[in-house]
């Protein structure tokens, strides 16, 4: 289920709900999933509540024990497929993947790469841009030379 909060001009939520339910089976989460797509702030006080982090952040994923529900912040969604050239419908795709694998178990805080792998894997399957992860892991290595 997705619920659109927050309306994206070039976002169709057809089109994210086929992407979700598709991703959901490759990445093998079962149960029921809800996507919330909505503004930064209402990110950051879910962030807050739960992660004690006081900031908005793209994605979070809150799992039970099927399924579960992903939050995404539009704004940051928007802003990202920007400055990463490409649509904002990838970046949330890219998003909901994201979560999805959370909601699978997986950490890439602490488990040796397997989320980036998968993510990268699933990414080339279902034809999306570069993975979150990827991007980070670009980002890092730039900063570390300057």
């Amino acid at each position: 289920m997705i619920i659109l909060e927050k309306p994206l001009d070039d976002v169709n939520e057809g089109e994210i709900a086929r992407f979700a339910r598709k991703a959901q089976k490759l990445a093998g989460v079962t149960g029921e999933v809800a996507v919330l797509i909505t503004d930064s702030r209402r990110v950051r006080a879910l962030n807050r509540r739960f992660r004690k982090k006081d900031k908005a952040t793209d994605v979070l994923s809150f799992p039970r024990e099927t399924g579960g529900d992903i939050a995404i912040s539009a704004q940051i969604a928007a802003r990202n497929g920007l400055r990463y050239g490409h649509p904002t419908s990838d970046e949330l795709k890219i998003l909901v993947l994201h979560g999805l694998l959370h909601l699978a178990g997986y950490d890439h805080e602490a488990d040796q790469g397997q989320m980036a792998a998968r993510e990268a894997d699933l990414r080339k399957r279902l034809k999306l841009p570069a993975s979150l992860i990827d991007r980070a892991r670009t980002q890092a290595q730039i900063r570390s030379r300057s």
